[in-house]
């Protein structure tokens, strides 16, 4: 994995949670557009770089209740990685939850989601 790979901890910590959580969702909506049976490995390096995300926030977050339910989401987002195939209502149902995290990435939801 190339594209976020000297992304530091510390760079990372410097944006708020919204502004991380609309990043993460940032890839989850480019996974959106690889959901087609072909698109197998673009959609699991988008994938890589989602899980690469909330490492770094789970990582630069103190908040012991947040870290809990992003390394619950993280969950969904691995299982939909190893899936021998794409799992488009999964993943809808992954992006949804993860934009429920913060206010300001739910008023996304009406955007990106049916």
């Amino acid at each position: 994995m190339t594209q976020h790979a000297s992304l530091t901890p510390e760079r990372w910590a410097s944006f708020g949670l919204d502004a991380q959580i609309l990043m993460i969702a940032n890839e989850m909506n480019r996974a959106s557009s690889l959901l087609a049976p072909g698109s197998l490995p673009s959609l699991q390096r988008t994938y890589e770089r989602v899980l690469r995300l909330v490492d770094l926030t789970v990582a630069t977050r103190s908040r012991r209740g947040l870290r809990r339910e992003l390394l619950r989401w993280r969950d969904l987002v691995a299982a939909l990685y190893i899936a021998p195939r794409p799992e488009p209502d999964s993943h809808a149902a992954a992006f949804r939850s993860l934009l429920q995290f913060t206010p300001a990435a739910a008023k996304q939801i009406p955007h990106v989601l049916p």
